[in-house]
C-alpha cells in the first residue's frame, strides 16, 4: 500500500522538527511538492501532532508495552501521527490512518515494528479518549496540563503561579486549537471585503485593529490575489494602529523580518527602513514590497544591536522572543523553547533596546513589542529600560487609537490568547523627552 503524499509530507516535517528545524520552514520545504488539499492536510496533521504531543504520548504509552522510550524516533512519530487521525480527524477513515501508519513503520524499521503499529493504533481505533484516565484540572492541575493540555511543566508552572487556573486552562485549550487564518489588508478594509465577498470568499472584519480580516483556510492564496494583503494575526497588526504615527512619518523597524508589521506600515504610507540580520527572511519582506508595490519600504540587512542609522524619529522594535504568545500558530515552539531561554532572550532584548535608544532623537520614539506573555519579556524589559534611560517615559497612544479592552493602565498594548482569542502581543510606546 502507498502512502499518501500528504502523510508523508507531514512525517517528513516531523522528522525536520526533531532535528532542530521550525515547523513553517520545514512545511515550506514540503509544501510546493503538494496539491492545495494535501498541503492543507499534511499541515494540519504535522502541526496537529506537534500540538497535541504530550496528550497523543500519554495515550501511546499505555498501549506500548515498555512504553514510547524503547522505540526508535521515527516510529513514535508515525504512532503519533496515526494516533492524531483516529482520535482528532473524523473524516480520516481508520483503516487508511492505521494501514499508512503500517507501512511508513515497516520502511522506516522493518516488519517488527509494523507488526507493533498495526496492534497498537487497531487497539486505538477501537477506543477514545475516554478509554483513557487523564488527570482532571480540579484535581492535579500541573498533571492535568502537561496530558491533556499538552504542555511543557515549566511553562504551565509558570503561568500557574501568574494567573488563575481557569484562565491557565483556557490559554491551553487556545493554543491546542488550529488558530484561523488573518490577513492585513493594504487599503480599507471595507473595500477588499466587498471585493473578496463578490469573488464568493468568506471575509470577515475582526477587532482589535482596523486592518483586519478572518478568511477561510483554503481561500488564501486567492484571497492574496484579490486584495493586497499580507497574513497576519491581528495581534501583531494591532501594534502599527498602537504605534498611532502621524501621516507620511518615517520609521526604522530594526528586526523587520519577516516583514508583516514593515509591510502594514508601509502600506499606510510611511516611510519604512526595514532591516534584520537574517537574509533568508528578509527574503520574504522582499517578496511583500514587489507583490504589494510598496516603493516607501526600504529593506537592508543589519545587525540591530549595531542600528545602520544614526537617528530616527520613530523606531519599531519587534524583539527576539520566546513567542509563548503565539504558540498555537508555531506549536513546535512549546517544545523548543526553555525556561533558561528566557534569561538569554532577556539580556538579547536589553542590548537591542539600548542600541535602538542611541538612535532616537528628542521629541521622537521607540516602540518595544514582543509576541511574548512572560512578564520578564515585557513589564519588567520596559521597567528596566525607564530605569536605564530616565529621558524616556511610557506614552499611551493618542485617544481612540486602540480599544481600551487590549490597553492597560500604563498605556502599554496588551493582547493575551486567552481573553481575546488572538494571538499574544506586548507593545509599549516609549517617548524620548524633547530636549
Amino acid at each position: 500500500m502507498e502512502i499518501s503524499p500528504a502523510r508523508l509530507a507531514a512525517l517528513d516535517v516531523l522528522r525536520v522538527v526533531r532535528r532542530g528545524a521550525f515547523a513553517d520552514r520545514a512545511f515550506e520545504r514540503v509544501a510546493p511538492s503538494l496539491d492545495e488539499a494535501d498541503r492543507r492536510l499534511a499541515q494540519e496533521l504535522a502541526y496537529g501532532v506537534l500540538r497535541l504531543r504530550s496528550r497523543l504520548d500519554f495515550v501511546l504509552g499505555r498501549l506500548v508495552k515498555g512504553g514510547l522510550e524503547r522505540l526508535s524516533a521515527d516510529v513514535v512519530d508515525i504512532l503519533r501521527l496515526g494516533a492524531y487521525q483516529l482520535l482528532e480527524l473524523d473524516r480520516v477513515p481508520a483503516y487508511a490512518a492505521v494501514s499508512e501508519a503500517v507501512e511508513a513503520s515497516k520502511g522506516a524499521e522493518g516488519k517488527g515494528a509494523a507488526a507493533l503499529t498495526n496492534a497498537v493504533l487497531r487497539r486505538l481505533s477501537r477506543e477514545s479518549y475516554d478509554s483513557f484516565e487523564f488527570p482532571l484540572l480540579e484535581e492535579d492541575a500541573l498533571g492535568h496540563l502537561t496530558t491533556w493540555g499538552s504542555h511543557p511543566g515549566w511553562l504551565a508552572e509558570r503561568w500557574m503561579a501568574r494567573w488563575p487556573i481557569e484562565d491557565v486552562g483556557r490559554l491551553v485549550e487556545y493554543n491546542n486549537k488550529q488558530p484561523p487564518v488573518y490577513l492585513s489588508v493594504a487599503g480599507a478594509r471595507v473595500e477588499a471585503m466587498e471585493t473578496l465577498h463578490s469573488a464568493a470568499v468568506r471575509a470577515e472584519a475582526v477587532a482589535p485593529g482596523r486592518s483586519s480580516l478572518r478568511v477561510d483556510a483554503g481561500s488564501v492564496s486567492r484571497a492574496l490575489a484579490l486584495v493586497d494583503a499580507v497574513v497576519q494575526d491581528p495581534a501583531a497588526a494591532a501594534v502599527v494602529d498602537y504605534m498611532a504615527l502621524d501621516p507620511g512619518s518615517e520609521v526604522v523597524d530594526l528586526c523587520a523580518a519577516p516583514g508583516g508589521k514593515a509591510s502594514l506600515l508601509a502600506a499606510r504610507g510611511h516611510h519604512v527602513w526595514a532591516t534584520d540580520i537574517a537574509a533568508g527572511r528578509l527574503a520574504v519582506l522582499q517578496e511583500n514590497r514587489e507583490r504589494l508595490g510598496l516603493s516607501g519600504l526600504h529593506v537592508i540587512r543589519g545587525d540591530a544591536t549595531r542600528p545602520p542609522f544614526a537617528q530616527a524619529r520613530a523606531v519599531l522594535l519587534d524583539v527576539p522572543c520566546s513567542g509563548t504568545g503565539t504558540l498555537a500558530r508555531h506549536p513546535d515552539s512549546r517544545w523548543r523553547v526553555q525556561e533558561d531561554d528566557i534569561g538569554r532572550l532577556v539580556e538579547l532584548q536589553r542590548q537591542l533596546a539600548d542600541a535602538a535608544a542611541h538612535i532616537v532623537t528628542p521629541g521622537g520614539m521607540l516602540v518595544y513589542a514582543t509576541c511574548s506573555l512572560e512578564s520578564e519579556e515585557n513589564e519588567e524589559q520596559v521597567e528596566a529600560f525607564l530605569h536605564r534611560w530616565p529621558e524616556f517615559e511610557l506614552e499611551a497612544p493618542p485617544a481612540g487609537a486602540m480599544a481600551g479592552e487590549f490597553m492597560k493602565s500604563d498605556g502599554s498594548l496588551r493582547v493575551l490568547p486567552q481573553r481575546h482569542g488572538l494571538d499574544g502581543a506586548y507593545a509599549a510606546r516609549l517617548r524620548h523627552r524633547p530636549a
